[in-house]
C-alpha cells in the first residue's frame, strides 16, 4: 500500500516518517487530513510491502481538551482557594484519538510504552508503574513508564496532578492506591479496602490472576461519566469514590462500593477479553453490572445488594417498551451512535439478562461457562456467539466429586440434578439459541397466564407501549419460566419456546406467581379473577411471598394498565396492601409507580385530583414514615429506606416531617453548619431549608466550602427544590459557566429543576438556548446529553407539548434530531398523553371512592 490510516482527530501534524528498518534512511510522509472521518492518511513515495516491518514516527502537537475527553484539563481549588490546574485522559469510546495519532478500534490490541516529562511539582501517572524517571533540567522530569499488555487504545490512561495517595497490597500481591486531591486524601480509606477486598474476589472467582503489578483508583475533580476502567489506572467522579464516614450516607457506600466493583470486573470483562466491536458493547458493561452484585453480596454481605437488583431490571423495561429502545446487540458505526450504546439497555437489561441465564443454568455452571470464556479469549476480542458457545456443554469442577453427567450431556451437580432436571428433559440447553432470543431482539415478552382447574395456558407476545400491536408480530423469546402456588413454594421450572403452551399442575391451586423474585427478564399478566386471587393474598397475607414477588407484582400490574390489559382501577386496589409494607423493594417500588402519576398531574392545572391522589400517596406511608428515627442508626437497607422515606415525606410537604426538618435547619443554620447531621436525614432537612430565601442562601454559603464537599450532590438537590424562578435560572447558569458548580453535574441540575413545577419551563427554554453548548462539552450521543432530554421532557403530557418538543428538535441538524434519546421523548410523551386521556377521571372516580 501507499499509504497508511490511522485516527486522529484536532491534532495538528507537523511531520511523519516511515522507515523500513535498521540502517535504511527514513523518508518522509505526505499527511492527508479527512476531518469528518477522524482520520488522517500518511502517503508514501515507495509503496510499503506487505509482511515487512516497518516503523511510523509522528511529529504532531495538540491543546489540553476542555471537554472531559481526550487528554482534558481539569481544574479544583484548595482549602486555602489556590487554584491547582491537572491533566487527565477519558478515552472510551473514541477520544485517544485526541491524544495520539493510533488505530483506534478496540479490535486493535497493541502494547503501549508512555514516557511523561512533568514538572518535579507534579506527579505522572499510567497504567503501568514508572520504571525510571530521569531529571533532563532542573525544572523538568521524564518518567518512563512500564510496557503494558496487549490491550486496546480506549484504556490507555495517563493523569498528571500533585494528587496524594494512599496504598496497600492485596492478598494477591497487587500493590493497589487511592489517589486524591491532596485536602481529601483522608476520604479515601474505605475505597482502599473496599478495591482491595474486591480486587481478591475477582481474582479467585475467574480464576486468572490480575495481570498487572498495581491497580490506582483516582478521583477526577472534573469527570463527565461515573467511572472508567482504564486497565491498572481507574479514574472516577470524586462522589463516586470518596467516603466520609462521619458525613457519607448509607446509600453513597453503597454506590462508593458497586462503582468500585463494576471498574475492577472491567479488568477482566472489557480489559482482558474485550468486545469485536462496539456492537455488543454489553459484553463489556453488562458484565460488569451483573458482577457488581455477585462479587459485593460476597465482599460486603452488609450492604444487601440484592435487595437493589430489581430496580435496574425495571429501569431497563421503561426504555426497553417503547418502539425506540434497540436489541442489546445491535449495529452501529460512527462516533455518536457507538456513545449512545452506552445507555440502560447495554448496562441494566445486560445484566438482567445475564441474571436470568445464571438463574437458569445454575450458579456453578454459570461461573465454570465464564471462566472458560475468560480462559479462552484472554488478550483478544470477542463477538456475542463466543460467549454462548463458552456456556453450552460444561463440566463445573467445584472441588467436589459429586457431578455427573447426565444422560441428556449436561452436567450438573447430582444434588442438583432433579431441580435443573425439568427445565429441558432430555436434551442439552441451547444456551446460544435462548439467548439470542434476547440480545439480537429489542423489547420484552408478556407472557399471559390462564388458569382452567390443573391447566395453566400461557401466551407470549411482545410488551411494547404505543404503536399499534401489528408491528410486534414476529417477536418470540426462549423464555425459562418459574412459578411457584400456594400449594408449593418449591420454585417449579419450564422452559418456554413457543407462542402458546401448557402447564398441568398436579392439583388445583387458589394463586399462582409467575416468574419468581422477577428473576427473569418478562413480565406476566393473569387473566379471569388471577390478579383478583393474588390482590387478596396481598392483602391477608403479603409476607407468604418474596419482597422481590410483591415488588414484582406491584411493577407489572401498573405496566398492564400502560398498555390497557387491566383497568388503573385494579392496579389502585393492589397498592393498597403497601399500608403493611415494611421492606425496601415493594415500597420503593410502590412509590415509583404512584409519585410519577402525581407528577403527571401536577403538571395540568386540575380541579384537586392531584391534591387527593398525593394525601393518598402520603397515606399509605404515612404509618412507616412516622415510626423512622431520624437517625444513622440500622442496616444499610434500613437507612436507605429511611433517606427515601422522610425526603418524600418532606417534599410532598407531609407537615410532621416538614417540622421537624425545619427545627433541625435552623439548629443546623444557628450553628453555622458545625452542627453534625445524621448522614441518612441530610438531605430532608436541606429540602426543606431551601425553601426559604434565607435557608437557600445558607446552603449555597455551606456548598461552597471544602468541609462540605462529600454532601455537594446532596445540597444541590435541595437548591434545586426553590420555588424562586430567578435561584433556579441562576443555578443552570452557573452550571454552564462551571465554577462555582461544576459543568459535570449541569446534566444533574437541569434534571432536578425541570422536576420542580416552578422551574420546567425554564428548564426547557435553557435546553433550546444552549444545545449547541452542551454538545461541544458533553459530545453528541452522550449519556449526559440524553439525561438533560429525558429530565426536560419525561413529564409533559399535553399535545401542545409535543408539537414543541417535535418542532424544535426537527429544527435542529439531522444528527441531533435523529437521536434515539429525542425519539425517546417523543415517545414518552406521547405515551404520557395517552396515559392521562384514559386514566385521569379513572383515578379520580376511585380516589373519591376509597378514601385511606
Amino acid at each position: 500500500t501507499g499509504a497508511v490510516v490511522l485516527h486522529s482527530k484536532r491534532l495538528r501534524i507537523t511531520r511523519a516518517t516511515v522507515e523500513a528498518g535498521h540502517g535504511h534512511p527514513a523518508q518522509e510522509a505526505r499527511v492527508v487530513e479527512h476531518q469528518a472521518l477522524e482520520q488522517v492518511a500518511l502517503l508514501t513515495t515507495e509503496p510499503l510491502r506487505a509482511g515487512h516491518n516497518y516503523t511510523l514516527r509522528i511529529q504532531y502537537q495538540a491543546n489540553l481538551s476542555e471537554s472531559f475527553h481526550g487528554f482534558y484539563k481539569s481544574t479544583y481549588r484548595t482549602r486555602e482557594g489556590e487554584l491547582r490546574v491537572l491533566a487527565a485522559t477519558q478515552f472510551e469510546p473514541t477520544a485517544a484519538r485526541m491524544a495520539f495519532p493510533c488505530f483506534d478500534e478496540p479490535a486493535f490490541k497493541a502494547r503501549f510504552s508512555i514516557t511523561i516529562r512533568r514538572e518535579p511539582k507534579h506527579l505522572a501517572l499510567s497504567n503501568m508503574p514508572i520504571v525510571k524517571s530521569v531529571n533532563i533540567t532542573p525544572w523538568l522530569v521524564e518518567d518512563h513508564f512500564d510496557t503494558t499488555v496487549k490491550m486496546s487504545t480506549y484504556l490507555v490512561a495517563f493523569i498528571i496532578s500533585d494528587f496524594k495517595s494512599i496504598s496497600k497490597i492485596t492478598s494477591h500481591g497487587v500493590k493497589i492506591s487511592v489517589y486524591t486531591v491532596p485536602d481529601k486524601i483522608n476520604q479515601a480509606d474505605y475505597a482502599l479496602d473496599a478495591a482491595v477486598k474486591l480486587l481478591d474476589f475477582y481474582e479467585d472467582y475467574f480464576s486468572i490472576p490480575y495481570p498487572l503489578p498495581k491497580q490506582d483508583l483516582a478521583a477526577l475533580p472534573d469527570f463527565q461519566s461515573g467511572a472508567m476502567e482504564n486497565w491498572g489506572l481507574t479514574t472516577y467522579r470524586e462522589s463516586a469514590l470518596l467516603y466520609d464516614p462521619q458525613k457519607s450516607s448509607a446509600s453513597s457506600k453503597l454506590q462508593v462500593t458497586m462503582i468500585i466493583a463494576h471498574e475492577l470486573a472491567h479488568q477482566w470483562f472489557g480489559n482482558l477479553v474485550t468486545m469485536e466491536w462496539w456492537n455488543d458493547l454489553w459484553l463489556n458493561e453488562g458484565f460488569a453490572k451483573f458482577m457488581e452484585f455477585v462479587s459485593v453480596s460476597v465482599t460486603h454481605p452488609e450492604l444487601r445488594v440484592e435487595d437493589y437488583f430489581l430496580r435496574r431490571c425495571f429501569d431497563a423495561m421503561a426504555v426497553d417498551a417503547l418502539n425506540s429502545s434497540h436489541a442489546i446487540s445491535t449495529s452501529v458505526e460512527d462516533p455518536a451512535q457507538i456513545l449512545e450504546m452506552f445507555d440502560d439497555v447495554s448496562y441494566e437489561k445486560g445484566s438482567c439478562v445475564l441474571n436470568m441465564l445464571r438463574d437458569y443454568l445454575t450458579a456453578d455452571v454459570f461461573k465454570a461457562g465464564l471462566v472458560q470464556y475468560l480462559q479462552k479469549y484472554s488478550y483478544q476480542n470477542t463477538k456475542n456467539e463466543d460467549l454462548w458457545n463458552s456456556m453450552t456443554n460444561i463440566c463445573p469442577t467445584v472441588g467436589n466429586d459429586k457431578n455427573e453427567l447426565q444422560g441428556d450431556g449436561f452436567c450438573r451437580s447430582s444434588h442438583q440434578s432433579s431441580s435443573s432436571a425439568h427445565w429441558t428433559t432430555g436434551e442439552t440447553p441451547d444456551v446460544r439459541a435462548m439467548m439470542d432470543t434476547w440480545t439480537l431482539q429489542k423489547g420484552f415478552p408478556l407472557v399471559t397466564v390462564t388458569v382452567r382447574g390443573k391447566n395453566v395456558h400461557l401466551q407470549q407476545e411482545r410488551y411494547v407501549k404505543g404503536v399499534d400491536a401489528a408491528s410486534s408480530t414476529g417477536y418470540l423469546w426462549h423464555i425459562p419460566l418459574t412459578y411457584i402456588t400456594s400449594k408449593s413454594d418449591t420454585v417449579q421450572r419450564f422452559l418456554m419456546t413457543t407462542k402458546a403452551d401448557v402447564i398441568i399442575l398436579t392439583e388445583e391451586v387458589e394463586w399462582i406467581k409467575f416468574n419468581v423474585d422477577m428473576n427473569g427478564y418478562y413480565i406476566v399478566h393473569y387473566e379471569d379473577d388471577g390478579w383478583d386471587r393474588l390482590i387478596k393474598l396481598l392483602k391477608e397475607n403479603h409476607t407468604a411471598i418474596s419482597s422481590n414477588d410483591r415488588a414484582s407484582l406491584v411493577n407489572n400490574i401498573f405496566q398492564l394498565v400502560s398498555i390497557n390489559k387491566l383497568s388503573i382501577s385494579k392496579a389502585f386496589d393492589l397498592s393498597l396492601y403497601l399500608k403493611h409494607e415494611r421492606q425496601i423493594m415493594p415500597v420503593l417500588q410502590g412509590m415509583s409507580e404512584l409519585i410519577p402519576i402525581y407528577r403527571l398531574m401536577e403538571r395540568r392545572d386540575m380541579d384537586g385530583t392531584e391534591k387527593q391522589l398525593k394525601e393518598y400517596i402520603v397515606n399509605l406511608f404515612k404509618d412507616l414514615i412516622d415510626k423512622q428515627s431520624w437517625s444513622d442508626e440500622g442496616s444499610v437497607s434500613e437507612r436507605f429506606l429511611r433517606h427515601s422515606l422522610l425526603l418524600f415525606a418532606c417534599v410532598h410537604r407531609y407537615q410532621p416531617c416538614m417540622d421537624k426538618a425545619k427545627g433541625y435547619f435552623t439548629e443546623w443554620q444557628k450553628s453555622n453548619g458545625t452542627l453534625s447531621l445524621p448522614a441518612d436525614v441530610k438531605t430532608a432537612v436541606y429540602a426543606v431549608g431551601a425553601q426559604t430565601p434565607e435557608g437557600w442562601d445558607f446552603l449555597l454559603s455551606k456548598y461552597r466550602l471544602h468541609s462540605f464537599s462529600v454532601e455537594r450532590d446532596n445540597i444541590e438537590w435541595a437548591l434545586c427544590l426553590s420555588r424562586s424562578k430567578d435561584k433556579l435560572q441562576w443555578l443552570m447558569d452557573q452550571g454552564l459557566r462551571g465554577d462555582i458548580i461544576r459543568t459535570q453535574d449541569l446534566p444533574y441540575i437541569i434534571f432536578f429543576v425541570s422536576k420542580n413545577p416552578s422551574g420546567y419551563h425554564l428548564a426547557w427554554t435553557f435546553l433550546k438556548e444552549n444545545w449547541e453548548k452542551f454538545i461541544e462539552k458533553f459530545e453528541l450521543g452522550s449519556n449526559s446529553i440524553a439525561t438533560i432530554v429525558s429530565g426536560v421532557t419525561s413529564r409533559y403530557s399535553t399535545r401542545s407539548q409535543l408539537a414543541q418538543v417535535k418542532e424544535f428538535f426537527s429544527s435542529l441538524d439531522e444528527k441531533s434530531g435523529q437521536l434515539r434519546c429525542v425519539q425517546q421523548a417523543i415517545e414518552t410523551i406521547e405515551d404520557n398523553i395517552q396515559w392521562m386521556d384514559r386514566n385521569l377521571e379513572k383515578v379520580k372516580t376511585w380516589l373519591q371512592n376509597n378514601h385511606l
